[in-house]
């Protein structure tokens, strides 16, 4: 009798519930290897830490630390690192599960992982977040590596704090490890076309759903939920195509404007201000008013489960780019299909990143780094192939995108498992 594990008691639409759900509706094509489903449905290894540091005062500040790994049949763990002050351990088991799907589902060498802090790294001096870095790594210490776990960057967290990670976990080994991390700055053995990667793998599912809908790219009107990297470069990326942004949402607000946003002016001024301070260039808006934006293409790229069963009815949009992990709540899903409404999932459409974090490890381990416009040719070439297996998958069962992906990589996760068998 299989019991789920007792530290989380999930919600229908918390995160770990969303998992749950979105891998009960992809049993039924998984055959005989359903036998094996559970396998999905609990982490490996769960590690909770406390990461204790001395503030810039004096005082002795404790922030809590995870690092979840949750499937390794297919290779060393892989998923990025959050600094937020809403992590929780059950927010990293979805987000480490997910990235085990996502891994699977554009066929890469590695099982699922996720890590985090419960804390505002806004509110940290340069000195203490280095602080807090260095001690989160080496207490993970004993489960990551470059043959086992390989963080990368999530929210919050950037090339620096990898820099950071990567020099902890090597002077307590003994030597520089850059495969460690990926994510890294350029010179310490980082790739060009990481901090894109995500943007340009949405763009790039979005284009090639876009044309299988006969959507037009140019004129096509794009909502935006969410404005760093990953928002960001897709927007300008679609903008290039002929595509007009016509809502924005960041932590600061709404911008909306019917005849598209001046990227070249919102960008920088985001980075700095939020997209509100580009006052000049549109119309500041209630927040929920984002969701009932007319527009064509809606791209939530923020946090897990924004958009709802509520915002689902709302949204004119005829096609839903995935950029951020777990968008998407499942009732929101239901709406969204029998409403006609395509959705690229996350675990296919923001893939970019764990992508050319592959290309990165592989080039570490080479000490031979490419061009970016072999990279980008490569993230291309792996993206559309992986899209396409996928939709003939949805094709041939007659299912959502969605529940293609999970088909294609839950198939590939449980035979792995099954042929490695269980030991002892």
């Amino acid at each position: 009798m299989s019991e789920q594990l007792s530290f989380v008691s999930p919600t229908a639409n918390s995160p770990w519930g969303t998992y749950l759900s979105q891998v009960d509706r992809v049993v039924p094509y998984l055959g005989p290897l359903a036998r094996w489903v559970e396998t999905l449905k609990r982490p490996k290894r769960a590690l909770i830490v406390d990461v204790p540091i001395e503030m810039d005062d004096g005082t002795i500040a404790h922030f809590e630390g995870y690092r979840v790994q949750h499937n390794m049949s297919r290779g060393p763990g892989k998923g990025g690192v959050r600094f937020h002050p809403d992590v929780t351990l059950e927010e990293v088991m979805a987000l480490s599960a997910w990235m085990t799907i996502k891994t699977a589902a554009v066929n890469l060498p590695y099982g699922g992982a996720k890590g985090g802090i419960r804390v505002d790294p806004k509110k940290l001096s340069l000195q203490e977040l280095e602080k807090v870095t260095r001690r989160y790594t080496s207490e993970i210490g004993i489960i990551i590596g470059p043959h086992t776990d390989i963080p990368a960057p999530d929210v919050n967290t950037n090339a620096q704090i990898m820099a950071w990670m990567m020099d902890t976990y090597s002077m307590n080994v003994g030597g520089t490890a850059t495969g460690v991390v990926t994510g890294k700055p350029l010179h310490l053995g980082g790739s060009l076309g990481r901090v894109k990667a995500t943007g340009r793998g949405v763009f790039v599912t979005g284009r090639e759903a876009a044309r299988r809908l006969g959507m037009d790219l140019r004129g096509a009107r794009i909502a935006v939920q969410g404005f760093g990297n990953v928002g960001s470069v897709a927007a300008e990326l679609f903008a290039e195509a002929g595509a007009k942004i016509v809502a924005v949402q960041d932590h600061t607000g709404t911008i909306v404007n019917s005849n598209g946003l001046d990227l070249a002016k919102l960008v920088p001024i985001s980075r700095t201000d939020g997209v509100i301070g580009f006052k000049a260039g549109g119309d500041i808006v209630p927040n929920e008013d984002f969701w009932n934006t007319p527009c064509d293409i809606l791209i939530p790229a923020a946090l897990e489960g924004q958009l709802t069963a509520e915002r689902a009815q709302k949204t004119t949009a005829r096609l839903v780019l995935e950029g951020a992990n777990g968008p998407t709540v499942p009732q929101a899903d239901d709406i969204l299909a029998e409403r006609g409404v395509l959705v690229v999932p996350d675990v296919i459409c923001n893939a970019g990143g764990v992508t050319v974090s592959y290309f990165e490890w592989v080039q570490d381990f080479s000490s031979f780094f490419w061009d970016e416009d072999e990279i980008n040719v490569r993230l291309d070439r792996i993206m559309m192939n992986a899209l396409n297996h996928i939709w003939d998958t949805a094709d041939k069962h007659k299912i959502p995108l969605r529940t293609a992906t999970y088909a294609v990589a839950c198939e590939r996760i449980l035979m792995a498992r099954q042929e490695r068998g269980l030991y002892p």
